[in-house]
This record gives C-alpha cells, structure tokens and sequence, in this order.
C-alpha cells in the first residue's frame, strides 16, 4: 500500500485538487457546531481536507503514509504536524482528540486492519468525542468491478483493493464504537466534472463514558 500511494502521488501529484470534498464541509460544520477545538485526519494526504477545519480554528493533526503528500502540504503551505506512516501502526502519540475525521480511507483496509484501526480512532478520542469516517457505499459505480477478494470486497485495479460498506457492515464493524448515525452522501469530482460521482457512506460515532452515560439515565 505504501509503494501504491507513493507512485501515486509522484505521478498525479495534487490528483484530488485542493477543494475540500463535500463530507470534510458537512463535518466541518458539524464539529464547529459542537465546539470540537481538536482533530485528528489519519490519511490527510497533501491536505486538501485539512485547511477547512484549520480555516474555522480547528487545530489539525494528520497521519499520512506518503513522504511525497506530507511534502505537497508543505508546499501548500500547511505546517500543521503530520506523523509519516501508516493507520495500520495507530497510534503515534498519546494525544486525546476531541475529534477524528477520515475520508475516504479505511474501505481500503483488510478486514483485520479495519477492527485494529476503528478501535485505535476510538482510543484516541477523548470522553465525548466524534469520530466521522467517510467510506465507499455498494452503491458506488465501481462496486462488483474486478476480482471479488470476498464478501463485498474487491480489487478494482491492480494493487487497489476495495471493501464497500452497506447498512449491515456499518452496525457490525462501527456498533460497538459507539455508532450514532450513518448516511450515504454523493460526492462530486470537483477537479474533473466529467467524471461520475461516487457514492460514500458518512459514519458517525461518539465516545460516551461510563460516568457520561450515568448522567444520562
């Protein structure tokens, strides 16, 4: 995965734009509206997702596996911390977060790596805090396309592994993280308007405590 990216972004450099994607404004508003002061973006890539947060004075950390990303950030201009490596190797500090967002990342994980990374955003968050991820819905027009590794888990292209999230693996993977709310969002190529918008799912979870809850009963 690390010598995919990386050939990746040397090739196609800025390959997303730098437009925020639509799930990175809803969550935007969402955590300003809850006063979430702190985030963390494992996969932040060159940043794209990350001025928008840090525009509405949200402190951001970010993880990233690609040397070459971390290196168009900064170019960007963005001198935020970002940890190089990969999520698989959460958590790379002891930083609580009022909130964690992750776009479009983890449907690219085994099943193994998706347990390990969902429980290490968890235990990164601090009492009461969110953790959104945006993943890739069986809605998606790429969903069924090349050779199917499993149950709704394919490899689309060569070394491009895929897993889409429908309604029962969102309950089964996110349920005990303390899962709110999910729905699908459609999101738009915003640098290449003639390419057909994916459909993504938006995941939100939030990290009740014991003491939390009791208040609430």
């Amino acid at each position: 995965m690390t010598e995919f990216w990386e050939a990746s972004f040397i090739e196609n450099q800025l390959m997303w734009g730098f437009e925020p994607s639509d799930s990175a404004i809803v969550t935007k508003d969402f955590f300003v509206e809850q006063k979430v002061k702190n985030i963390l973006i494992p996969g932040i890539g060159y940043g794209r997702n990350a001025k928008v947060f840090i525009d509405n004075g949200i402190k951001v950390t970010g993880i990233e596996i690609s040397k070459t990303a971390i290196d168009l950030a900064k170019q960007k201009g963005l001198t935020i911390s970002i940890f190089h490596g990969s999520v698989t190797d959460m958590p790379f500090d002891n930083n609580l977060y009022d909130g964690i967002f992750c776009y479009a990342l983890i449907h690219l994980l085994n099943k193994q790596e998706r347990e390990k990374f969902i429980e290490d955003c968890y235990n990164q968050l601090k009492p009461n805090g969110y953790m959104i991820f945006t993943t890739i819905s069986t809605n998606a027009p790429m969903f069924g396309k090349g050779r199917q590794l499993g149950n709704n888990y394919f490899e689309i292209m060569e070394g491009l592994k895929m897993f889409f999230y429908d309604s029962d693996s969102i309950r089964e993977e996110f349920g005990k993280y303390g899962l709110i709310e999910f729905s699908e969002i459609v999101e738009p190529h915003k640098n290449m308007e003639n390419k057909p918008p994916f459909t993504f799912n938006i995941i939100k979870c939030r990290k009740i405590t014991n003491d939390y809850q009791s208040n609430l009963d």
